[in-house]
């Protein structure tokens, strides 16, 4: 094979080189399937056959097909994508690569992802942005579980142009039959998960057979080879110019006192100068004073376009508020049915506080217990209490702030989202909006005219939450009691919520699983919250043994007004003073999911007061806190 050599125009014009690029559209496409069903050997062949591999990067190649190929003497096309050390010794591809290739017609983005079901995740990973989907299959093996697992993906985030490869022709000689039987068997599926229509090519990424021309192997085939089928699929690029006008705001641009925009890309739609614009999730309208670009001001702004908008009115809005057409702005709610795809190795834990981003909003949000997972295989829908690794299911899903969306079938961008758990920043899942739960829309908040600031006035001090937290037996309630007592004698208003009186009423339906103590501290938190509006100091004496939930309390509050306490006693000196027996109970099995023993604690990593009570009393650390209250005092400083 010889080598190619780059386009002569770029060292003759590199910006006419250029400009003949940048007004082709562009087609962003994923290959998918089980392993082994020569995705990246597929890509290779593309990349190879559409003259963008360099000389340097075909001897690169030759050299590693001879050192880690498959091929023997001959190149092997999939080391062209498979670029970690491991897939190139197992002969897999584990994350996703992407390449960019062009042709005389239309540009190119492909994303070549893994087919292991464990790697699931990434194949969600590199559809997300995807305008088509090649559905691999191996011609010896025909439909496989991930072959399934993969179109009801694609499908599921809105993928419509759907490919079906049949590879490896050449290993069953070319035989028709069985390539009519492969296809007959994936219509039958297709059809019942929704895919209305696909395109069915045999080839051989080895071979090129059909990849970039039609083959002569094949003649009972009649249809385009699979880039001229590419090159030909009609792109969806007028769906965001032809909605209504969308602006996510990104950033807040003051560099001084008389410049005040507001930057983002226009995700769709048009707007000019004067139109009318509402803010969401606010409500407030104004219009477009001017529209402000790097090379200057302009008249117009389309999607896709990066602007900074100024706007005719002062109006409250920031990062994650949408500019939208005034007449026809997006919904708000904060209560959704949605399709999530589990990606992480923890399970989804119901009721547990995670990070939801959508758009460049992030809010806090909550997930139900699923209302089903669905089987991929057979499309079933199944009981599921929680979701794992590559689990797709349905759920409700809470947010703490009304956030702009749209159906995801409608919007992507404005109906995707991501989890990312609150400990660790790492993505958990990708969900899909499909409605509004009809009671968000019904539920309003009612405006009081006593607000917080008056009753904490009225009772002459600052409200707070002293959260007492440590392992069963370490001397929270014993501590919190004097705290109180202490306060009272000082005339504050106070009140304790201790968590063994809680669960005889409020929480008297909960157990002691995790979620179920996610679910304790969630009640408990609201109350707090409420008792702290009407201006009273909180204390709370509970295990809570998960910094996501303190954290998640904490975030209800003001800045300042969350006291995190932490009752620090060794599970040796706690199980010592046991005097309910709880540990002699947990130890010997007749007590499940009990802290310390059979559940985890998660000790604050930065408390706001530490309590250490090998060397110091109950008294001394009541009276330490007490300080600390009185310290901070903001109404008689």
């Amino acid at each position: 094979m010889t080598a190619y050599t780059p386009d002569a125009l770029i060292a003759a014009d590199i910006h006419a080189y250029l400009d003949r690029h940048a007004a082709k559209t562009m087609l962003r496409f994923i290959t998918c399937g089980s392993v082994d069903d020569g995705k990246s050997t597929l890509i290779g062949r593309l990349l190879y056959d559409s003259k963008t591999i360099f000389e340097d990067q075909l001897a690169a190649l030759e050299a590693d097909s001879r050192r880690v190929g498959t091929q023997g003497q001959n190149i092997d096309f999939a080391l062209l994508v498979d670029g970690l050390a491991a897939e190139r010794e197992q002969g897999i591809t584990i994350d996703v690569a992407y390449r960019f290739f062009a042709t005389e017609t239309r540009k190119f983005i492909v994303a070549d992802t893994p087919g292991h079901e464990q790697y699931t995740r990434n194949m969600i990973t590199g559809a997300s942005t995807a305008d088509l989907a090649v559905i691999l299959v191996d011609a010896r093996k025909g439909v496989l579980t991930q072959t399934r697992r993969h179109s009801f993906l694609a499908h599921l985030i809105g993928i419509r142009n759907i490919v079906l490869a049949v590879n490896k022709m050449d290993l069953v000689g070319h035989d028709q039959a069985r390539f009519d039987a492969i296809v007959a068997d994936y219509a039958a599926f297709a059809q019942d998960i929704g895919i209305a229509d696909f395109t069915a090519i045999p080839l051989s990424g080895l071979t090129g057979a059909n990849v970039t021309t039609r083959s002569n192997a094949m003649p009972w085939y009649r249809g385009p080879a699979l880039l001229p089928h590419l090159e030909a699929v009609p792109v969806e690029t007028d769906r965001a110019a032809a909605g209504p006008f969308r602006l996510p705001v990104q950033w807040v641009n003051r560099p001084d006192l008389d410049f005040r925009g507001f930057a983002g890309t226009v995700a769709q739609g048009r707007a000019a100068v004067g139109d009318p614009v509402r803010i969401v999730p606010s409500g407030r309208t104004t219009s477009i004073a001017r529209i402000v670009t790097f090379d200057g001001d302009r008249d117009t702004a389309a999607a896709g376009e990066a602007v900074t908008l100024v706007l005719a009115d002062e109006v409250d809005c920031s990062r994650g508020d949408v500019i939208a057409a005034a007449a026809d702005a997006p919904q708000v709610a904060n209560q959704f049915q949605a399709t999530l795809v589990w990606m992480a190795d923890t399970p989804l834990v119901p009721g547990r506080g995670y990070w939801l981003k959508i758009g460049t909003r992030t809010v806090g949000a909550t997930v139900q217990p699923p209302d089903h997972v669905v089987d991929v295989n057979t499309q079933a829908k199944l009981s599921a209490k929680t979701l794992t690794l590559n689990d797709i299911g349905v759920a409700e899903v809470y947010t703490d702030a009304a956030i702009a969306f749209a159906p995801y079938a409608e919007s992507p961008i404005f109906g995707g989202f991501i989890l990312i758990d609150r400990e660790s920043h790492a993505t958990v899942a990708a969900g899909m909006i499909s409605h509004a739960l009809r009671r968000a829309q019904n539920v309003h908040w009612q405006s009081i005219e006593i607000g917080r600031e008056a009753h904490a006035r009225q009772k002459g001090q600052s409200p707070r939450l002293l959260w007492f937290t440590g392992l069963s037996g370490s001397g929270k309630s014993t501590i919190a009691n004097l705290v109180e007592k202490k306060l009272h004698a000082l005339g504050r208003h106070s009140f304790l919520l201790d968590g063994d009186n809680v669960r005889h009423g409020l929480n008297r339906d909960l157990g002691f699983s995790d979620a179920d103590r996610i679910e304790n501290i969630r009640r408990v938190g609201e109350v707090a919250k409420l008792m702290c509006d009407a201006g009273l100091i909180v204390l709370t004496a509970f295990i809570s043994p998960f910094r996501a939930e303190r954290e998640l309390v904490r975030g209800l509050l003001p800045a300042g007004e969350f006291v995190e306490i932490f009752v620090d006693t060794p599970l040796e000196d706690a199980e010592a003073r046991d005097v309910k027996g709880l540990y002699a109970k947990a130890r010997a099995g007749q007590i499940a999911h009990f802290t310390g023993i059979s559940s985890a604690y998660e000790p604050p990593e930065r408390p706001d007061i530490r309590i250490d009570t090998r060397h110091e009393s109950a008294e001394a650390a009541a009276e330490r806190i007490v300080e600390h209250v009185l310290g901070i005092w903001s109404f008689e400083l």
